[in-house]
């Protein structure tokens, strides 16, 4: 059990953030046992062909399919909006002796195969060498599977975090951190995480990061001091990451404001921006501002801007207009 101890004022020092290299690290973990995460069966089944003659092992070798990843692996993230060749900067500039150190913890956390073992204990005599190599391999395998999907990952993780920040605004600590996952529990001054191993300390002042991520789904992933306490856990809508069609709008709906419009109003079951939409929709960007326009006109959905995107959600009359459409559809269909 991992319990963080809160003090007052704490809560207010609760942040969000994201990074690539969390997303490339738990990916890792999807490619190593799809089955175990099947949500993510499409990205595997579209990347596997592009990464024919990359060489992963080194990678396979740090990121066990559970337990402990080397903490350089994974910096925590210190802005709002990541950039991948700035986390990849931050693990090149580690200290040899501390990658030799963490590799090593991998060894005593995990039971590999005797070729993986192997590898890590050629890194550990030359952690210099491995770390180059293994930061040339993370920036090709973000090349070949992860850079192309990363926009639509994004999107999701900013629809997550304004989702988040407005239950804080609303119903403080608690709303906060209702179903963030069913191994986390808010118990008024503390949160606890159920986990295989133990910690139990105060935040003092440090605060509290959390990651919403795609990959990390379906369990959550945790760091503790001496590193800042961070909390990783998986992104609200991830099961619509790779949708490539929407469903169709209820006809009473579609008859109401448009068939369009209609399917637009229910993909905005959560927040999301422009592009995230086209790409569900399977329309230009532009199509979808114009009815974005038309829709917010009429008072049925609203917009706030997170760092650089702006991010769409029905008002309380969307909601009313989108549910009273499929009860009038139903009500139809039994009628026939």
């Amino acid at each position: 059990m991992i319990e963080f101890l809160f003090a007052p004022d704490d809560v207010a020092r609760v942040r969000f953030a994201f990074s690539p290299l969390w997303e490339l690290m738990h990916s890792l973990r999807v490619l190593a046992e799809p089955s175990r995460r099947a949500l993510h069966l499409p990205w595997v089944r579209a990347v596997r062909p592009r990464l024919q003659g990359l060489d992963l092992t080194p990678l396979h070798a740090l990121v066990p399919a559970d337990g402990y990843i080397p903490d350089f692996l994974t910096p925590p993230p210190e802005s709002p909006l990541p950039d991948f060749v700035t986390e990849l900067a931050m693990v090149r500039a580690t200290p040899a002796h501390l990658v030799a150190e963490e590799i090593r913890h991998v060894g005593l956390r995990s039971k590999g195969a005797a070729p993986l073992e192997e590898r890590r204990r050629a890194m550990i005599e030359e952690p210099e060498r491995a770390l180059a190599h293994v930061a040339d391999l993370l920036g090709a395998y973000w090349e070949a599977a992860l850079e192309e999907y990363w926009p639509r990952t994004q999107a999701l993780l900013e629809t997550d975090v304004l989702r988040r920040s407005r239950a804080l605004t609303e119903r403080g600590a608690e709303g906060l951190f209702a179903g963030l996952h069913e191994a986390v529990r808010w118990h008024g001054d503390r949160l606890a995480v159920q986990r295989t191993w133990h910690y139990r300390g105060a935040l003092a002042g440090h605060g509290l990061i959390l990651v919403p991520s795609a990959f990390v789904w379906p369990s959550v992933s945790m760091m503790v001091p001496p590193y800042r306490p961070m909390l990783s856990y998986p992104a609200y809508g991830v099961a619509t990451l790779w949708e490539t069609a929407p469903a169709a709008p209820p006809d009473a709906l579609a008859a109401l404001i448009g068939r369009r419009r209609a399917a637009l109003l229910l993909a905005l079951a959560g927040p999301a921006s422009t592009t995230e939409l086209a790409r569900r929709l399977a329309v230009t960007p532009g199509a979808i501002s114009q009815h974005l326009g038309v829709l917010r006109a009429c008072g049925l959905v609203t917009g706030r801007r997170v760092g650089r995107r702006v991010l769409y959600a029905r008002t309380a009359a969307g909601d009313a207009l989108a549910a009273s459409g499929d009860a009038i559809d139903m009500d139809v269909t039994e009628s026939n």
